[in-house]
């Protein structure tokens, strides 16, 4: 005989339905995320923009170490690129480590289920499609379902939709139209709060709408950081003027040295000789040099060439290297009998050799090594210091990428609000105090009612924590509210007899106790429930000494409601009756005589946080927008926004939207309206993340905050998500930045800190770009002054390695000011270098270049040489002038002193006393390694007084400022 469908409702799946619902549907388990493996995770490293400059440099600086057997600036090179990249990689390993700490999931939690006709617990992982599940107060949804039995079922959505009470039922007449799930329908990952009920299974897994979500959440996000974007084109930039520097300082020495050669050993071979070679050296070094510029060449001057790919290029230039020098042998031949026409090729190759070699060097020059390492050591820094603030960034870039949000697009629950109900007003009409107990029969049959017509508990708490609940989160603010009253909640529930409960349901929609009061000594039926139904059910409403007929009273009752309601305040009534001992009667009768007495009304929220009107204030003052998303009624969100200041009188409809209404809008439509919308309401996941696309469509640097599964795929795709440490593991998985605190307040915090991380970028590039654009110009000109290079090797490792690493741990670690929330968000499409650091660079270095350059023409004698004194002086003024100027760098940008807030600077004494030490001992014991003698303490004395002139004529100039702002 068939198997009827109240038959499966009470057997369940038998054994062999629950394999092949299995193998049908999977298993009740989320795909977790894939992990990124350690090599994958360090590669990552070398995207960055100039990292790939450093690369290049150093393909270079090997190519000339194995013919020169000179391997120390190629050694230089790869250990800026491998300590950046490290250091890049440990932090961010570090912190996934403390992640995974954070967000540990348990699978294996057991789960009531029917199956063979029996009642048994299974973990979670093997529920399946079909099963039949018991649901308890307190318990969390395994799977998705379809509700069977509901009783007096309210579910806690607020991991999905945002809202912490949900009611349920299975009667079709009570469904909730506005609801954002079906009111017959519970999702996996939502709780329990109050009733229970039976559930059938229809998605498991990643079928489930956390697992779609999930999913969503793990997806790639191609949207660059605000900062690579940046860096991508200042390394464009830094390689376009190393390359055709280069380029242009070989061809000149090369056509003045070869092609107008007046050597009498090579008289009569050279013009008809060694044309060869001479188109031979040339084919190589534009062959290579082509092999490599198109990468850096900005895109809007390379309109045709940027429709090829680089290795297109690279081809053309191998292909030019190999044909030109075909065509010129086959042209030219080399008669091998002739020795001088070797030793001729020997020193036009050893002519080429050389200026290549300088070549390089310039390029090795405009590339600067310590830049990776001041980023990388600028997040880095961040990272850990953010974590001091209840940030625990993840991803490095995110510290800086906050500092460039534009638009915040942040949940309600749990973020602007405690996620706590608690009771925000009571209006007890015969207190003599308002909100007030006190000791008479009003007040005790408050606490009574209270006590004993509830089904929630507290918790115990520590002494110095607050007590926390659990069952129906309203009915745990009621109890709250006593404790803080100083009543003592379950001692008066334990002494009252309890003849008969009535628990609450959304058909009812009022709960009832019938008890034995052991304050008054009598029999009472307490009642609480909607408002307006309870106050339905009464007589009269009692007014301390007196008491008035409900219709005298109605009016103002129902203004009080009202009023509360706009405020988006959930309210319940409180009602009683006295019953006579000898009457007997269940509460569904003693309440159906419509003859209580009603007491009055309670008024519960979810109260904002404290801090959070002034973080919103904060934000909006520096010129970011905060968007409102949440699964909540309208009324609820904007009246959470009125209250944090983001709704104003100004506002209109036009600024609000619910998830349905901006479900059935085009993305052209919403587009032009994107921007100014402050709240969408009753929103979806997916709605947060099309609105999180829309909003970068338009430019938009986005921060999402959240702390639900369905916050997950808005978190992952927006430049940086920022998840709550008490959040889903989804929600955190998917996120750049946990805020341990749950805090909105630490998300100003984190644009305050991201905005002045910029700035010390900014400052490293001013002070290390000075020292290249002088270096660059000093290796260039100077080569026509004398013939030796001013600087070697070596001293320039030290100058563009050692020294401006240990800058730019000085320049990262100044710390944050509250100033740079005065000032509006940065342009994406802004170039890292301003016209303010640009003049900066050019007004310093040409002072820095005539100095020195003055310097190599005094010292230069008649044949062209300095000696190794004049070097060493050379050398130290031009290492001190840049110590001096690492003072005035410190504080570009504001007028302060350079003294100011020195000793706040993590270690920065330690990195001056570095430099100066490290520069002594070079110059005093670095010998032939580094072309240095030992100077006199009398020249080191004079040295340093005349380059500190650097730092004097800075502190002048900001005085003045000072003085003018004033």
């Amino acid at each position: 005989m068939a198997e009827t469908k109240n038959d499966y409702y009470h057997i369940g799946l038998n054994d062999q339905q629950v394999i092949d619902s299995r193998e049908k549907n999977g298993i009740n388990l989320l795909t977790p995320p894939k992990r990124m493996s350690l090599w994958k995770l360090y590669f990552e490293k070398f995207d960055d923009p100039v990292i790939r400059v450093l690369l290049i440099a150093a393909m270079f600086s090997l190519l000339i170490s194995l013919i020169e057997h000179e391997y120390a600036e190629t050694i230089g090179i790869f250990f800026a690129i491998f300590l950046a990249t490290g250091i890049g990689f440990y932090f961010e390993y570090d912190a996934s480590k403390k992640f995974d700490l954070l967000n540990a999931v348990n699978e294996e939690t057991a789960v009531k289920v029917l199956r063979n006709g029996k009642v048994r617990e299974v973990p979670r992982k093997d529920i399946v499609v079909g099963d039949i599940i018991m649901l308890e107060t307190g318990e969390e949804v395994p799977a998705d379902g379809e509700l069977i039995e509901a009783i007096s079922m309210q579910i806690n959505e607020s991991n999905l939709t945002g809202e912490p009470v949900v009611e349920k039922t299975t009667d079709e007449l009570h469904f909730d139209e506005e609801a954002t799930y079906a009111s017959n329908i519970v999702m996996r990952g939502t709780t329990v709060v109050d009733g229970h009920g039976i559930m059938k299974v229809l998605r498991v897994g990643d079928a489930t709408e956390i697992g779609k979500v999930a999913k969503q959440s793990t997806e790639q996000s191609e949207e660059p950081t605000p900062l690579n974007v940046q860096l991508s084109k200042l390394a464009q930039f830094i390689g376009t003027v190393g390359f055709s520097v280069a380029m242009a300082t070989f061809l000149v020495f090369f056509i003045k040295d070869v092609l107008f050669i007046s050597s009498v050993e090579y008289q009569g071979t050279l013009f008809d000789k060694l044309i060869g070679a001479k188109v031979f050296s040339i084919a190589a070094i534009l062959g290579l040099m082509i092999a490599s510029i198109k990468m850096w060449m900005p895109h809007k001057y390379s309109l045709a060439i940027n429709r090829r790919p680089s290795w297109f290029w690279s081809l053309i230039g191998v292909f030019s290297f190999v044909l030109v020098s075909v065509i010129a042998f086959a042209a030219y031949g080399l008669d091998s009998s002739e020795v001088d026409n070797w030793q001729a090729y020997v020193a036009i190759f050893q002519i080429v050799l050389k200026y290549f070699m300088m070549a390089v060097t310039l390029i090795v020059v405009a590339v600067p090594e310590g830049l990776p390492m001041s980023v990388t050591l600028s997040l880095a820094l961040n990272m850990r210091r953010m974590l001091s603030t209840n940030n625990l960034v993840r991803k490095m870039h995110a510290c800086e990428t906050m500092g460039a949000v534009t638009v915040i697009c942040t949940d309600k629950t749990g973020t602007l609000t405690q996620n706590l109900m608690q009771v925000h007003e009571t209006k007890f009409y015969g207190l003599k105090e308002s909100g007030k107990l006190a000791d008479d029969d009003i007040s005790k049959l408050i606490q009574e009612g209270i006590c004993t017509n509830s089904t929630a508990f507290l918790e115990e708490a520590n002494e110095n924590e607050k007590p926390k609940g659990v069952g129906n989160p309203t009915e745990v603010a009621l109890l709250l509210w006593l404790d803080s009253q100083n009543v003592n909640y379950l001692e008066l529930r334990e002494n009252a007899k309890v003849y008969d409960q009535l628990t609450f349901s959304t058909e009812r929609k009022f709960m009832a106790t019938l008890v034995k009061s052991s304050l008054l000594g009598k029999k009472i039926l307490y009642v609480k429930g909607a408002p307006e139904i309870v106050l339905g059910k009464c007589k009269k409403v009692i007014l301390g000494d007196k008491s008035v007929s409900t219709s005298e009273y109605r009016a103002t009752v129902e203004a009080q409601l009202l009023a509360y309601q706009n405020m988006a305040m959930r309210t319940l009534g409180f009602a009683y009756k006295i019953v006579d001992a000898d009457i007997q009667g269940d509460c569904v009768d003693l309440a159906a005589g419509n003859d209580l007495n009603f007491i009055g009304v309670v008024a519960i929220s979810d109260p904002i946080r404290l801090d959070v009107p002034a973080a919103v204030e904060k934000c909006q003052s520096a010129g970011i927008d905060v968007k409102i998303v949440t699964g909540d009624t309208p009324g609820t969100a904007k009246e959470i926004a009125r209250q944090i200041g983001l709704w104003t009188d100004a506002d209109t409809d036009w600024n609000h939207i619910t998830g349905a209404g901006f479900a059935e809008l085009s993305d052209e439509e919403l587009l032009g309206r994107v921007l100014d919308l402050k709240i969408m309401s009753r929103a979806r996941p997916t709605d947060k993340q099309r609105l999180v696309q829309l909003l970068q469509q338009k430019g938009a640097v986005v921060a999402v905050t959240g702390d639900g599964t369905n916050d997950a795929p808005a978190l992952n795709h927006a430049q940086v998500g920022l998840s709550m440490g008490t959040g889903t593991s989804v929600a955190k998985e998917a996120s750049d930045i946990t805020l341990l605190d749950d805090s909105f307040n630490s998300i100003s915090t984190a644009v305050m800190w991201g905005r002045s991380l910029y700035k010390n970028i900014q400052r490293f590039i001013v002070f290390q770009m000075t020292i290249n654009f002088v270096a660059l110009l000093i290796v260039l000109l100077g080569s026509f002054v004398g013939t030796q290079l001013p600087l070697t090797v070596t001293q320039m490792l030290w100058v563009n390695l050692i020294m401006d690493t240990f800058a730019a741990l000085a320049l990262a670690s100044i710390p944050p000011s509250d100033s740079v929330m005065k000032e509006k968000p940065r342009k994406g499409t802004d170039f890292i270098i301003t016209k303010q650091m640009r003049y900066n660079i050019l007004g310093v270095g040409m002072v820095f270049l005539i100095l020195l350059l003055g310097m190599i023409t005094y010292y230069t004698g008649d044949d062209g040489i300095m000696t190794v004194h004049n070097l060493t002086l050379f050398f130290t003024t031009f290492v001190m002038l840049q110590f001096w100027n690492l003072f005035n760098t410190r504080v570009f940008g504001t007028s302060d002193s350079a003294f100011k807030g020195l000793s706040k600077s993590f270690g920065l004494e330690l990195v001056l006393l570095f430099i100066i030490g490290g520069q002594f001992l070079i110059v005093q014991f670095g010998g032939k390694v580094f072309r240095t003698e030992p100077l006199e303490w009398q020249t080191w004395l004079v040295i340093i007084g005349l380059t500190s002139i650097v730092l004097w004529a800075g502190e002048i100039i900001r005085f003045f400022k000072r003085k003018k702002s004033h």
